[in-house]
């Protein structure tokens, strides 16, 4: 997957998840070490970090001092921490190869774009934002503000989502100016706008023809490789919120 031209050199350097998910491992160096909270951050990594409803990745971080499990990556006042535990003699300034547990990390790919495909039918059929998600491997919701839902409403959106996945859409890594992003009601589909100013340029994911909107996390090249999506549910959590569950497969939902 080739790196954006337009990412910012900084990120591309040091955020290796937000310019190629398809990097699995990666080689870097410890800069600070949290013992008592038992947990160490890179120079540079290929963790995502849980956000944006993704979670986070899990692996190894090897070294000559022996091999830690990443068991959680957090970001925390800009800096990704990588979660290792306490018993360990690492120090600042170690060299280390990290590696990403691909499984976990695809599956999140697969249904973080499964997820975008059902937010991008959504939009285009009844122009409504998304106003909240959440994710697991394979599994995932997203809540929209209709004002009511038909009883076959799961049904059409699933027939959407699989004819758009049957099209191999390509997806694409951008960085626009947060001006020209705040400028396209489009392109920040959260019905309250979550993203800080502060962020500029803003991370566009491209599904070539469907959708086109700011997003942190991981996805596939092509809708494709999603597989097949099923919509396990359909529920009302309120006034104005409601609320559309789904699951990936590996291809046809016929059985």
């Amino acid at each position: 997957m080739a790196v954006p031209g337009n990412a910012p050199a900084d990120l591309a350097a040091t955020e290796l998840f937000a310019v190629d998910a398809y990097a699995t491992e990666f080689a870097a160096k410890v800069v600070e070490v949290d013992r008592e909270g038992g947990r160490i951050r890179l120079d540079r990594t290929a963790f995502y970090p849980s956000g944006g409803g993704q979670p986070h990745d899990l692996g190894t971080i090897q070294s000559a001092e022996g091999t830690l499990f990443v068991t959680s990556v957090r970001r925390e006042a800009g800096a990704i921490w990588h979660q290792v535990g306490t018993d360990h003699e690492i120090t600042e300034g170690t060299d280390v190869h990290g590696v990403i547990d691909w499984t976990r990390r695809h599956q999140l790919m697969r249904t973080h774009t499964a997820l975008h495909i059902l937010c991008g039918v959504i939009w285009a059929d009844y122009g409504i934002p998304v106003s909240g998600g959440n994710m697991e491997p394979l599994k995932g919701r997203l809540d929209f503000p209709f004002p009511s839902m038909s009883a076959d409403l799961g049904a059409r959106v699933e027939q959407r989502v699989n004819d758009e996945i049957a099209k191999a859409h390509e997806i694409l890594v951008d960085f626009v100016p947060r001006s020209l992003a705040d400028a396209d009601p489009a392109l920040i589909r959260t019905s309250a706008n979550l993203i800080p100013q502060t962020i500029d340029p803003l991370r566009i994911i491209d599904i070539v023809g469907l959708d086109k909107q700011a997003d942190g996390g991981t996805h596939v090249l092509s809708t494709a490789e999603v597989g097949a999506v099923r919509v396990t549910g359909t529920e009302s959590k309120g006034k104005d919120n409601k609320r559309i569950r789904l699951e990936v497969t590996e291809g046809s939902n016929d059985a």
